[in-house]
């Protein structure tokens, strides 16, 4: 039986979520993780030094400038990991397939052998423990805080001329009420990153951040996904609002979605296959008059995935469609709908798979009128 290789990492942690998901530090620089049957340990500069043996989740933390002395004088780095992984006995190591090309290679050329790993790096990352639920479910709430102010803000504005909707003396825009949204999730622990508020024909693009006035009696997207400063995992919900009072034709769009999503919770559970919940979906949303398909060389109906895997990654493993579920894993449910001239309607709440269906994480109202 062929051994198992030391697994190295050499990245940022702050962006990278496997070597943060090993160490649980955060660094604004990158440093070095070795995991040697079971024992972990980094290899930092002497800025980072103490607090990383107050913070970091390793057996051992080793000053780089120790090793730099002993690689010898103006070392390069990668001089400096080679002395590293030699006084740990390494000679061939596991590393992510995303390891640094030409690092790589200078490793190879002082005799490393490096065996890039397909996939995930650390496969357990996609079955969330229950701390990991509670760090979710804490992302969520500092989510929920940014909706808590959008509806906030839009639940005080007028109506104004030509339908657009003021907010103390000053028309509301996309960008004023984001601003709003994301100053709360900061305040609030968070940090917020492309925002969504998009409304009116702008909606009909799933991605699409919004900009410019925003008018009354038109379909708003609020879609929000920060990540908790403290633990680096995200919350990600979205609503579908109104200002105002909504049409029949808007009404029964979102209604529709909310069917949907349903439909889709309803279905999940041990042993179901994404794919199909999917397609069932779509086929929901046709016979009852929202078919998917290309106008004017436009998609038009529900043309994006159902969900995804949420966690270090705002999108992880496991991908909703090509997933057959099991119990711990955590995805969004998030259908949506748009048609050009309509609009566009996305609920999206959070999810964990359990021994019999799924749980809800997210906990914020859903109504179409504010």
């Amino acid at each position: 039986m062929k051994k198992t290789a030391p697994r190295l990492i050499v990245a940022v942690s702050e962006t990278d979520p496997d070597l943060l998901y090993a160490t649980r530090f955060f660094a604004p620089d990158a440093f070095a993780f070795l995991e040697k049957a079971g024992r972990r340990s980094i290899l930092l500069n002497d800025l980072e030094i103490d607090r990383g043996r107050a913070q970091a989740e390793a057996d051992e933390v080793v000053a780089y400038s120790d090793v730099a002395r002993r690689a010898g004088k103006n070392a390069s780095y990668a001089a400096v990991l080679v002395a590293w992984l030699a006084q740990a006995r390494v000679r061939r190591v596991q590393v992510p397939s995303t390891f640094p090309l030409g690092l790589a290679r200078e490793l190879e050329q002082a005799g490393i052998t490096l065996e890039p790993v397909s996939g995930l790096f650390y496969p357990e990352r996609e079955f969330k423990s229950p701390g990991e639920l509670r760090q979710l479910r804490r992302a969520l709430s500092i989510t929920e805080t940014g909706l808590a102010r959008a509806m906030e803000v839009l639940g005080a504005t007028k109506i104004g001329p030509k339908n657009l909707l003021r907010w103390g003396n000053a028309t509301l825009t996309s960008e004023s009420l984001r601003a709003e949204i994301d100053s709360a999730i900061l305040h609030a622990g968070g940090q917020p990153a492309h925002t969504i508020v998009a409304g009116g024909e702008q909606g009909c693009d799933p991605h699409e951040r919004g900009h410019g006035p925003l008018q009354a009696n038109s379909l708003l997207i609020l879609d929000i996904f920060p990540r908790d400063a403290r633990s680096g995992y995200f919350g990600d919900m979205t609503r579908t609002v109104v200002r105002g009072r909504a049409s029949d034709a808007q009404r029964r769009l979102w209604e529709t979605v909310l069917e949907g999503q349903k439909l889709a919770m309803r279905s999940m559970k041990p042993g179901a296959d994404g794919g199909k919940i999917h397609q069932a979906v779509t086929d929901f949303f046709a016979k009852r008059g929202y078919p998917t398909e290309q106008r004017n060389g436009k998609w038009n109906g529900f043309f994006h995935g159902t969900g995804h895997g949420l966690g270090l990654e705002i999108h992880e493993e496991p991908r909703f469609a090509r997933t057959c579920f099991k119990p711990g894993q955590v995805l969004t449910v998030e259908p949506g709908l748009y048609y050009p001239g309509l609009g566009g309607v996305r609920i999206e709440d959070v999810v964990t798979v359990t021994e019999r269906g799924v749980r809800v994480l997210s906990r914020f109202e859903k109504r179409l009128e504010v």
